[in-house]
């Protein structure tokens, strides 16, 4: 009985994640990895971007030490909002791989709100410098 139904709802499943509806498990949870106290500098490499200003540093292949970080210096647009998509993808390609020191600032839920560095300059002015649009939660639009 359990192949049976394996069978009949694969149609469904298969539909489902053609359509994006479905995407494996992501391979950090926030919070993982435990978080830098205020005043505090670490540095590692980019394992995953969340959105335009959240991303996971961390150790390859041990999420559970994976650090879940905002930056403090940019505020980039929801990822309903049409320009969310492109700051993510902009963070990705800057950012993915590469290591930053980052300053942990405080804590906004189960993340880190920090200024990071990529190769000694601000990653939020980096962004900024390339035309990424701002305009997060409670920050004014900037284009």
């Amino acid at each position: 009985m359990p192949i049976l139904i394996k069978i009949r709802f694969a149609p469904a499943i298969l539909v489902a994640w053609a359509a994006g509806a479905w995407a494996p498990p992501a391979l950090a949870d926030s919070g993982e990895g435990s978080l830098p106290a205020s005043g505090t500098t670490f540095s590692e490499v980019v394992r995953w971007v969340g959105d335009g200003d959240g991303l996971c540093i961390g150790p390859a292949g041990q999420p559970s030490r994976w650090i879940e970080g905002r930056l403090a210096d940019f505020y980039a647009p929801e990822l309903h909002d049409p320009r969310g998509s492109e700051a993510k993808r902009r963070l990705e390609r800057l950012a993915m791989g590469r290591t930053l020191v980052c300053r942990a600032l405080s804590r906004s839920y189960d993340r880190v709100v920090a200024t990071c560095t990529l190769g000694g300059r601000s990653l939020g002015a980096v962004l900024r410098g390339s035309d990424v649009s701002e305009g997060g939660r409670g920050r004014p639009r900037r284009s």
